[in-house]
């Protein structure tokens, strides 16, 4: 097993541990080890694509109706056997 150091912990942060661990009756340190492993045992939710976020972003908001344009082409294609 591994050991880890925390530092600089805020005082309301390492009270709050230490009146849960008391609660559960267990010390701070075995608090503090199921915390970690309450919160990393679920799995990582999958990124998003930037197209999904911006669709989710704007979803609510509704959809527009963009008329389709027949393309045409811009120039004729250059002709390689001149």
């Amino acid at each position: 097993m591994a050991v880890m150091t925390i530092r600089n912990i805020d005082d309301a942060i390492k009270k709050r541990l230490r009146v849960r661990a008391a609660m559960h009756g267990k010390s701070m340190e075995d608090e503090a080890r199921d915390i970690l492993r309450a919160a990393l045992s679920t799995e990582a939710p999958r990124p998003r694509s930037l197209g999904r976020a911006i669709h989710d972003r704007f979803a609510a908001l509704g959809g527009v109706d963009v008329p389709q344009v027949p393309r045409e082409a811009v120039r004729p294609p250059v002709d390689f056997e001149e």
